[in-house]
């Protein structure tokens, strides 16, 4: 008999599928009750409650930045599991404190600033100024951490209450500029990096070039660094009520308060005046309950989080839905690269659409490029800025105004504006440019015995990156970099009124502070992005009835659901993320280094591009 006519194996066989069926069905069923429960605790709207009296508790986690970067799923668990650098948005920060001032329920601002990374001083002086403006309210500010950095602590300054942990204290670094150099490593391994610039200030390309920075290089990052750390220590003397003087003092030289205070870092932090307690966690939170009360449920003090208080404001934040005459700001934050790029880098096709869409909305009147970058590709940032001119040319009034970093493409796409802006403390400048092509074929003639040969009807057919660049393709890429130097300054003669011999002088890839910038003829006023939007409002004849409309990349859903995903993951942990190790810092930055190197993807190999990270 036929094995498959047996009725046992055809019941077998049977009850198999129909196991096999419920199976899935049920995984099936149980996948999708969790992405139904996951949607749903994502999407929803519901408002937390909020106690009549309470503290609005501001906790940045990781950097503050103009723009947050786009993620995938895997990201964002890595961001999760601490591996990748998390981020908060510069805005969000300052809405919460705006609406708080004016809020009855919110007695009290509290600073937690133990899981904050950093920021430049630009953004840290924005959350400054929010800051100074609530308590104009009359309204307490506490700030606490269980130690403070030195960027942790500018924002603290601003507070009434400075509170450190009893094992904590104060580090004030100044300000520092080291690179990896990577010109012996790069003889050891035998390679060729053939770079072609125009600039005796570029400095971008010195890693490839030295094992140290160029007296050229020495010479302007001192002078921007100066000026910065002057402007450090006299807005947070001001805002603490203390001397500059002291502040450098120990910042100068730290390790002698500490001896001081016999190794007690907290007590010397106390002891110079920077901060007023220095109390354990338990101490803290009685301190807080003291001022706000206590919430029976949680045994803490009366809070509210930055993500939940947000869901409260009921204001179109970012001006899209809101109907009349609009100042449209496109944040170009990131470095520069060719075509369509995610939130977090600026691409030359997907912010010219961005720019695009705002010329081509009728209630659209000016356009405020807000620049954080340090530069790229050239061609992008051509694309981009001929996107502005033709905005101007339709009768759009633009205003480029610089974040932290306006430097190099970054200037360059602020060229095609009716008015500059800066922050004092912006880094700019950087008018340079230069071309890099890296070549391996001696490595692997030497060690491994490979070779390359062949043979082509012109010489630019043999370019390779196994091969040595050919003579001819050394000569034009020098020659397109020259040309671009030329464009770059006949842009910027264009933009400011000045002769190309003049803007000559002060460009040669040389950086600038925002301060020396303005006096250099460089950019038009100094002031923040409220300002810029301001002025933009101002020249489109719009008064003081306009809406500020923030015009960014649609999230596709995914990218919705993941960005929800990590806010509802922060929010229900309010956890301090793991910190790397020593080891794993210097690989992340090699990793960092050479990813960005691949990432440069400008099609004539044309870069202008600083040395200055944006965050």
């Amino acid at each position: 008999m036929n094995k498959g006519t047996n009725p046992i194996m055809r019941v077998l066989k049977g009850a198999w599928s129909a196991i096999d069926t419920t199976r899935k069905v049920v995984f099936n069923l149980i996948f999708l009750l969790i992405a139904i429960a996951i949607l749903g605790m994502v999407f929803s709207s519901d408002e937390p409650k909020i106690a009549d009296t309470t503290a609005l508790v501001i906790q940045p986690k990781g950097q503050l930045v103009e723009q947050l970067t786009a993620k995938s799923f895997d990201q964002v668990i890595d961001e999760a599991q601490g591996n990748a650098i998390q981020e908060t948005l510069l805005k969000d920060v300052i809405d919460a404190i705006e609406a708080a001032k004016d809020d009855e329920r919110v007695e009290v601002l509290v600073l937690n600033l133990s899981s904050f990374t950093g920021a430049r001083l630009t953004k840290l002086q924005d959350v400054g100024e929010a800051i100074n403006d609530f308590k104009t309210s009359g309204k307490k500010v506490v700030a606490m951490a269980d130690y403070y950095a030195q960027d942790a602590y500018y924002i603290a300054a601003h507070a009434d209450q400075i509170i450190s942990h009893s094992m904590g204290g104060v580090t004030l670094e100044g300000f520092g500029r080291y690179r990896m150099y990577y010109k012996e490593g790069i003889d050891k391994l035998g390679l060729d990096v053939h770079v072609f610039k125009v600039g005796t200030y570029k400095s971008a390309v010195e890693p490839y070039l030295r094992d140290d920075m160029s007296e050229y290089a020495r010479e302007s990052n001192k002078e921007w660094m100066g000026d910065l750390w002057e402007i450090y220590l006299d807005d947070v003397a001001n805002a603490r009520g203390m001397k500059a003087d002291v502040l450098n003092a120990y910042a100068q030289d730290i390790g002698q308060f500490i001896k001081g205070a016999n190794g007690d870092s907290a007590k010397a932090a106390l002891d110079s005046g920077l901060v007023d307690q220095a109390l354990t966690r338990v101490e803290m939170r009685e301190y807080l309950i003291g001022l706000v009360g206590e919430d029976e449920e949680t045994k803490s003090y009366n809070r509210v989080g930055l993500a939940n208080y947000l869901k409260t404001i009921k204001d179109d934040r970012f001006g899209r839905t809101s109907k009349g005459d609009k100042v449209a700001v496109v944040v170009a934050r990131g470095t520069i690269l060719d075509g369509s790029q995610p939130a977090g880098t600026i691409g030359g096709d997907s912010t010219a659409a961005l720019i695009r869409q705002a010329r081509n909305d009728e209630s659209v009147k000016a356009i405020v490029l807000r620049v954080d970058s340090g530069g790229g590709s050239a061609f992008a940032s051509e694309v981009i800025r001929r996107e502005l001119e033709k905005a101007q040319a339709d009768g759009k009034k633009v205003i480029a105004s610089m974040g932290s970093v306006a430097a190099s493409g970054g200037y360059w796409i602020s060229t095609s504006s009716d008015q500059i802006w800066a922050h004092p403390s912006t880094i700019t400048g950087s008018i340079g440019i230069f071309g890099m092509i890296p070549t391996y074929q001696r490595p692997l003639a030497e060690h491994l015995g490979i070779r390359v040969d062949g043979i082509s009807t012109a010489p630019l057919a043999g370019i390779r990156l196994d091969r040595e660049l050919p003579a001819e393709a050394g000569e034009i890429i020098q020659l397109m970099v020259e040309q671009g130097y030329r464009e770059f300054l006949q842009r910027v003669s264009d933009s400011r009124g000045m002769t190309t011999e003049n803007v000559d002088k002060i460009a040669q890839g040389r950086v600038w502070s925002g301060v020396d910038a303005h006096a250099a003829g460089l950019v038009d006023n100094l002031g923040d992005l409220d300002d810029a939007v301001a002025a933009a409002a101002e020249l489109a004849g719009l008064g003081d009835d306009y809406i500020v409309s923030y015009v960014e990349k649609e999230q596709e859903f995914q990218e919705k659901l993941v960005s929800q995903l990590m806010a509802k993951a922060i929010n229900a942990s309010g956890q301090q993320l793991a910190v790397a190790t020593p080891v794993a810092r210097l690989l992340g930055q090699i990793e960092k280094a050479a990813a960005d190197f691949s990432a440069l993807n400008d099609p004539n190999n044309v870069y202008v591009l600083s040395n200055i990270e944006t965050d």
